[in-house]
């Protein structure tokens, strides 16, 4: 059973804002109609409202109120309806896509010439790659929220990829997370992202695009 069939949208969504917050070392996501708002990064002036429920009028209101250049708008759902939604003035962000794992206990393997370190303080846990000669290699971070876990920040240097140790992270993420008495994975993936996800047994659940405003 996947999370969708248990979970809805709006469930999944505000999960996924609270485990990121933990991962950004943010302040917590404030609900807002349809979805909630964040302020992105530490420190930073830029706020980002995401929503799991809108329509075309309520996204086209907030993109009024959002109007100061850095502005953000998410949404789970079609890129295209989010675009028509607000002004020509605002860019589209890369895609993104909202997807989950139901977790369970995973094997994995370090790749030779590596070591693994995993690391939990609070509800954050932070899994890091390094090489022998101990740069870091890798990196993959994990946000509690209950039983869910944000997978976030899943980044390899380009000196070290086509390893594996993308995987490697997430799997051992994985089995922190079941140690933990997490039960649901989430994380929000690029294009690129997707296809090893779903490599490792993740379900697509919506798009999730995002826009910016640049203003006049």
């Amino acid at each position: 059973m996947s999370a969708p069939d248990v979970h809805s949208i709006p469930d999944l969504v505000m999960a996924w804002g609270r485990g990121r917050a933990v991962s950004r070392l943010t302040a917590p996501p404030a609900p807002v109609p349809g979805g909630f708002e964040v302020a992105v990064g530490r420190p930073s002036r830029e706020i980002r409202q995401v929503f799991h429920t809108y329509t075309a009028e309520s996204l086209a209101a907030a993109a009024e109120r959002l109007s100061e250049p850095g502005r953000q708008i998410m949404i789970a759902g079609p890129r295209d309806l989010l675009r028509e939604s607000v002004p020509a003035t605002w860019t589209m962000d890369a895609a993104g896509h909202l997807m989950t794992v139901g977790f369970a206990p995973t094997r994995y393997e370090v790749p030779d010439g590596y070591r693994l370190s995993v690391e939990t303080e609070g509800a954050l846990t932070v899994a890091r790659a390094f090489y022998l000669t101990g740069d870091l290699a890798a990196s993959a971070r994990l946000g509690r929220d209950g039983a869910f876990g944000v997978f976030d920040k899943v980044v390899t240097d380009p000196a070290h990829r086509r390893r594996g140790l993308g995987a490697t992270l997430m799997r051992a993420l994985t089995g922190h997370a079941v140690a933990l008495g997490m039960q649901w994975g989430l994380l929000v993936g690029s294009d690129d992202g997707r296809a090893l996800y779903e490599h490792l047994g993740w379900t697509f659940v919506s798009d999730f695009p995002g826009v910016r405003s640049k203003g006049d």
